[in-house]
């Protein structure tokens, strides 16, 4: 896995000591989203992209590419309801997977630090595409490709919602896990309160058998009691210990405490 430097240790001068100095909500996710894409090629390699920024323009490279992806403005470019529909292949894609209101949106806003960026909602099932987002100043079409796109993935397991509708969004969801070229990892999030349960099961036996590379991130980590975490870690670690498309590590997150 690659490793970037302190986050103060960005060598942006004109973005000042207080902005180096900010602690980045979710750091340790953030560094390793970008650990975990393969490294773009063409106009959107990472190692030599140049952005506009509002410190000025400055230029990615390994030493600072977490924190300016990061801190650039986040954008939505798209929702896709069918195959047919997705983006040009190209940059590589990092998916956020997890039953219906185990926080997917919450945790990409605060990935990025932008709030109201993916649409977050107390109701299940709110979102029924997967929708891309990227750096500003990207269109995601052919020539104007991103050097990386997050896509928040419709919740499964929601069975409150027509079962029309409920087999077209797992239609979706399984044909996108095992037919997208540019998917480099799926972060399949879990609920700390209820730990993996049948239908993530089932993702993760999907992905094991499409050998796409995931990884398991515990949410609302708020919600449960601190000397509970270091069992409910061990049990999860336990439980995809033996598949072979599982990262070997599980992230701990709470996306209202900013921390993960």
């Amino acid at each position: 896995i690659a490793r970037f430097p302190d986050l103060r240790q960005w060598p942006d001068a004109k973005a000042g000591v207080a902005a180096r100095e900010r602690a980045r909500p979710l750091n340790a996710l953030a560094s390793n989203v970008i650990a975990a894409e393969t490294r773009p090629t063409g106009a959107a390699d990472a190692a030599t992209f140049t952005r506009s920024h509002a410190s000025g323009d400055f230029r990615l490279n390994e030493n600072n590419v977490t924190a300016a992806i990061f801190e650039t403005p986040w954008v939505f470019i798209r929702g896709v309801p069918a195959m047919e529909f997705l983006p040009p292949e190209g940059p590589p894609e990092i998916a956020f997977a997890g039953r219906s209101n185990v926080g997917k949106s919450s945790l990409i806003n605060a990935l990025v630090g932008q709030k109201g960026l993916a649409r977050t909602s107390n109701t299940p099932g709110r979102t029924q595409e997967l929708n891309y987002f990227v750096p500003d100043g990207f269109s995601g079409e052919a020539g104007d490709l991103p050097p990386i796109a997050l896509v928040d993935m419709p919740g499964y397991g929601y069975a409150e919602a027509p079962k029309g509708q409920v087999d077209q969004w797992t239609k979706l969801i399984f044909d996108y896990l095992r037919g997208r070229v540019t998917l480099k990892r799926v972060y399949v999030l879990i609920d700390a309160r209820h730990g993996i349960k049948k239908n993530d099961e089932e993702v993760l036996s999907l992905l094991d058998k499409a050998a796409v590379s995931y990884q398991v991130v515990l949410t609302k980590l708020d919600k449960i009691k601190p000397a509970g975490v270091a069992k409910l870690t061990e049990d999860t670690l336990a439980k995809i210990r033996k598949r072979p498309a599982a990262f070997p590590g599980i992230i701990v997150t709470s996306s209202e405490k900013d921390s993960g």
